[in-house]
């Protein structure tokens, strides 16, 4: 066994512990996390401990992908998953317009199919969630295909500058059929729009797409919240090709190139009510210093945006990596405290909104999600995360949490008045007193306060 790193506070006999819920526990031969409420007051009290109250209320969400909570899958697992989503697991509830888990909206010129769409926003709706729609992908007809054809290897392709148009109205038909959603995202990644001759993204393309889609969407919905570039920020090593001179930190250095994206999209923009992004915390080769090390990158960009628009950020889809020796996945304690160092690096940066990537358990997806996969007869069930992410819903929405950690100590804690998430984003035990009582590595706990 691993001696338990050191948290530098003092306790005196331990308060009686009251949990509200243990969202994560792990295996490792320090055994289950136990932390009460002396012990939370004392971490608040030690000098190295810092506190920052989010400046602007975090509402979060989630994107539902390939599969989530379908039809056709088994009922039992489908109403488990359910249940979890409408007990405060999204405040916003993303469905794409075309792929992801809907079906073609336009096969021909003036020939809508909206049932895969109709049955998404029926799960938003039965589940209480506000709907967000992202508009991405495009029929074939507007990248060069065939009318009446589907091909699905094609789906990450851009419509072509003639079909701009077209684009634009099928959006303005959507936001008029599904008049719940509040909210719309332009594209997805900047998927095909890529000028591979001259090595960078096709931003001036881009943006003339997205003020055809903007314009035709706000002509029918004036009410409805707009927002790009969704661009992915990846990170580079510091000091190579592409990467930037002046955002780095200790998670590397952002890609110019995305950088570049964004500032020429808020300088051309007809106009929008929000900025969005993306972003893994691994570098392109791989690299990750340490989970928080790697969240940094969140709260370091979210700052280089505030420099440059005051419009809200939102992170539509955010991965929080792991390291190599620690197992990635919806039921990884790990990835469950990476995500949860992803939200408080949001939280104390003030973006205002951030989309979880599939909420259903994904095999093929290394990251965290709120139940485990619905499509068998024992899924729909709470994973590591569940539970801390539903306590923070409607607080960080309420905009009443502080975050606090120390640089000396993987310990990440969610403060608000009625109680609190305590989080070891390490796979090391941290000791928190001078006694035998420890924080369990890759551990979540919830912690109620007496009232």
């Amino acid at each position: 066994m691993r001696s338990p790193r050191p948290l530098a506070v003092s306790l005196a006999a331990l308060a009686a512990v009251i949990l509200t819920g243990l969202a994560a526990c792990s295996s490792a031969p320090s055994g289950p996390t136990s932390v009460s409420e002396q012990t939370l007051r004392a971490i608040e009290a030690d000098s190295g401990f810092t506190w920052e109250k989010q400046p602007v209320p975090l509402e979060l969400g989630v994107t539902h992908t390939q599969n989530s909570l379908d039809s056709h899958d088994p009922d039992a697992a489908t109403e488990r998953g359910m249940d979890i989503l409408r007990d405060d697991s999204a405040i916003w509830q993303n469905i794409h317009l075309m792929g992801f888990g809907t079906g073609n909206p336009e096969p021909s010129p003036g020939d809508y199919d909206w049932d895969s769409l109709d049955q998404r926003m029926e799960l938003t709706e039965e589940t209480g969630g506000k709907a967000m729609l992202t508009l991405c992908c495009a029929p074939d007809w507007m990248k060069g295909g065939e009318a009446g054809d589907t091909d699905w290897t094609t789906l990450e392709d851009n419509p072509l500058p003639e079909h701009f148009g077209d684009y634009a109205n099928l959006a303005a038909e959507a936001v008029k059929r599904y008049p719940q959603v509040d909210r719309v995202l332009v594209w997805n990644e900047l998927k095909g729009f890529y000028n591979q001759a001259a090595n960078r993204w096709d931003y001036e393309g881009y943006t003339e797409f997205y003020n055809q889609v903007y314009n035709a969407v706000k002509a029918v919905r004036p009410d409805i919240q707009v927002g790009g570039p969704y661009v992915v920020l990846t990170s580079l090593e510091q000091g190579t090709t592409d990467a930037s001179d002046q955002v780095t930190g200790p998670w590397g250095a952002a890609d110019q190139r995305a950088l570049d994206v964004v500032d020429y999209w808020l300088r051309n923009k007809v106009g929008a009510d929000f900025v969005a992004v993306d972003g893994a915390t691994k570098t392109r080769d791989d690299v990750l210093p340490s989970v928080l090390d790697g969240t940094q990158k969140y709260a370091d960009l979210d700052r280089w945006l505030r420099e440059r628009t005051d419009m809200p950020i939102w992170w539509a889809e955010f991965y929080p990596d792991v390291p190599e020796n620690a197992q990635p996945g919806a039921a990884s304690p790990a990835s469950a405290t990476a995500t949860l160092a992803a939200v408080a690096a949001y939280a104390r940066s003030g973006a205002s909104g951030a989309l979880l990537w599939g909420p259903q358990g994904d095999p093929d997806l290394a990251y965290a999600a709120l139940w485990t996969d619905a499509t068998v007869e024992d899924g729909g069930k709470p994973t590591p995360l569940t539970a801390a992410w539903q306590w923070l819903v409607p607080r960080l929405a309420r905009g009443d949490v502080e975050i606090g950690r120390s640089d000396a100590s993987p310990i990440v804690v969610f403060r608000a008045p009625d109680g609190a998430v305590v989080v070891n984003a390490s796979d090391e035990p941290v000791q928190v007193s001078s006694d035998t009582e420890t924080v369990g590595p890759w551990s979540i706990t919830v912690v109620s306060r007496n009232s």
